[in-house]
């Protein structure tokens, strides 16, 4: 069956069309990406401003009849961190299900969370024994540890690259002493989260999957996206250390030239390795895998294994 995958982020909205069975390995179709700033949107007061429902709107359209004329059985459409914290959240999905006919679920952190463990254990087995997992988008960061496809422990915070970035960094390039303060700062706030990981026991595994685990990696000397999915890549605390004292001196512009980031990630790929390095260093972790499946494809995974064969229809 055809599946599309409807993700809108904080900074973009991504439909992704899979060919997949239950039991089988999702394969990708097409991928398409509109870079809306959801977050950015925001105003003072919590809510959505209509200008970035109307994008999310019109886009939403768009991607739906792209799904449609794929020939999509089913779209499952979620939402992350941007519009979860809206406080006008119901209005925004009301507005989307009038124009599209589509039902956008809001995913909570800690479902985030689970999915993403869903999708790494799928990738590594069993054999892979206790897996910590980390996965960075641009308003959280979520953290699990376990030896089944649920985790003993899943976490939700509200560090993502983007937030960190419009919170903290907004020089550019940011000022040495921000960088400093900010370092410190998710010290402080990863010490709890790290004590409850690592209370779960001691992992045999740990992994970064998202966008913004790639790229470092990337930026680290890893593999790019083009020698395919299956080749390994890993990520060194004390390579992303190097790279982040790098990067954090340079503006959005250059880093936009580096192979690995797009010009969309450009503006926060300081905030994303300062909490990459910082979660790394709370855990104890010297080294990440990094695992191509992330959060969609747990969304995948998880609708293949619940529904009844036969079951699924064209939302």
């Amino acid at each position: 069956m055809r599946l599309g995958v409807l993700d809108v982020g904080s900074n973009t909205v991504h439909l992704l069309v899979v060919d997949a069975h239950r039991g089988g390995h999702p394969n990708p179709m097409s991928s398409t990406k509109a870079v809306l700033r959801l977050a950015e949107e925001i105003d003072e007061n919590g809510r959505m401003r209509d200008s970035g429902s109307r994008a999310l709107v019109s886009t939403i359209e768009d991607f739906t009849r792209i799904a449609t004329s794929s020939g999509c059985e089913q779209v499952m459409a979620f939402a992350t961190s941007a519009v979860r914290d809206a406080t006008n959240c119901d209005e925004v999905l009301r507005k989307v299900k009038d124009a599209s006919g589509l039902d956008l679920q809001v995913l909570e952190g800690i479902d985030e969370s689970r999915l993403t463990s869903l999708a790494v254990r799928r990738w590594y087995g069993w054999s892979a024994g206790r897996i910590l997992a980390f996965d960075i988008g641009g308003g959280s960061l979520e953290m699990s540890n376990g030896v089944d496809e649920e985790p003993d422990v899943a976490l939700s915070l509200p560090l993502g690259a983007g937030r960190l970035t419009r919170e903290w960094l907004q020089g550019d390039p940011p000022s040495k002493r921000r960088v400093s303060v900010l370092r410190d700062w998710l010290d402080a706030e990863l010490k709890e989260p790290a004590k409850e990981l690592r209370a779960a026991g001691k992992a045999d595994l740990a992994v970064g999957s998202s966008k913004t685990f790639r790229s470092l990696a990337r930026l680290t000397g890893a593999a790019p996206s083009g020698a395919g999915p299956r080749v390994k890549r890993t990520l060194t605390v004390s390579g992303l250390r190097q790279l982040t004292a790098f990067i954090s001196r340079m503006t959005t512009a250059d880093r936009a030239e580096l192979e690995g980031v797009s010009a969309d990630r450009a503006p926060q790929i300081v905030a994303g390795a300062l909490v990459a390095e910082a979660a790394m260093r709370a855990l104890g972790v010297d080294t990440l895998d990094i695992c191509p499946w992330a959060l969609r494809e747990g969304v995948i995974l998880r609708r293949l294994d619940s529904e009844p064969a036969g079951a699924m229809t064209t939302n």
